[in-house]
């Protein structure tokens, strides 16, 4: 996108790409006072309305636990610039414990109540699990062509018959994040904000799944079982909601992002996401 086609009443200056992503360009610009702020351009693709969503969740938050919305027209956002430090390096610096309870509170501030109304165009939890119900039902239509195809297709029929139960029984309906983990969390000059959210509507136990599977360069945590088990008691904890509720949650998360990825034909990210489920699996099992 040329910068040109900024909308001119942001009042914009010095816009710097620093990112391209398969769905947008991000710009760091600066505003009419000389702060910095940050221009999100959308391409034209085929979820661009998971993004549009994220939008209207942040337009609702205003600020309290994510990051502001200062403007929004067509397919492009200004949204507040909130630094460069993720989440992701606190692991290195303080400590895995840490970043969890980190991102425990911001959760809890995403979720905080308001007296204005929630977004009319925030996606319904159980549509944004069509990908694994799909899959799900496919697999017991097909026929096993091994032991390995036979483990998956259960996997998924679990994960669907578990989702189910969630979505059927919801502990609360809240707007949701809906893409919280560790590099969607950045330090800014007023605390840890949350970033790209996606605007969800449901049980705001969906948004401490996402964390189990992150950082996606850090399997050795995503597997590690201890570490599986202290997340679900700190996020049961912030939510008030059992530990087991949110290992199911997880391990549910985690085969509908597997099913993304299948859908995608990447067998490689399939079979990582399956891979942690399992390990998440395996810890509720134990509670």
């Amino acid at each position: 996108m040329d910068v040109a086609f900024f909308p001119t009443s942001w009042h914009l200056s010095d816009p710097v790409l620093i990112a391209e992503t398969f769905s947008s360009r991000i710009w760091k610009v600066f505003r009419a006072d000389g702060s910095p702020a940050v221009v999100k351009a959308l391409k034209p693709f085929d979820d661009v309305e998971d993004e549009l969503r994220g939008a209207h969740l942040l337009k609702w938050r205003d600020g309290h636990g994510a990051i502001r919305l200062f403007g929004f027209e067509g397919r492009q956002m200004l949204v507040e610039y909130a630094g460069e430090r993720h989440l992701s390096a606190e692991i290195d610096e303080a400590g895995d414990h840490a970043a969890t309870e980190i991102a425990a509170e911001v959760m809890a501030k995403l979720h905080d109540p308001s007296v204005e109304p929630p977004p009319a165009e925030l996606q319904p939890l159980r549509d944004r699990f069509a990908a694994l119900f799909d899959k799900a039902n496919a697999a017991c239509d097909g026929k096993a062509s091994s032991e390995a195809v036979a483990d998956k297709s259960g996997l998924y029929a679990e994960a669907a018959a578990t989702a189910e139960r969630l979505l059927s029984d919801p502990l609360d309906i809240r707007p949701l994040h809906g893409d919280l983990h560790h590099d969607n969390i950045l330090l800014s000059p007023r605390g840890w904000l949350a970033i790209d959210p996606k605007g969800v509507l449901g049980d705001p136990g969906f948004d401490a799944a996402n964390l189990f599977y992150n950082p996606l360069e850090r399997d050795d945590l995503c597997h590690d079982e201890n570490r599986i088990a202290f997340m679900a008691k700190v996020f049961a904890r912030t939510l008030q909601q059992d530990a087991r509720r949110i290992l199911d949650h997880a391990f549910a998360y985690g085969c509908l992002s597997a099913a993304w990825h299948a859908g995608d034909g990447n067998t490689l990210d399939e079979e990582r996401e399956l891979s942690v489920a399992r390990a998440v699996r395996i810890v509720s099992a134990r509670m």
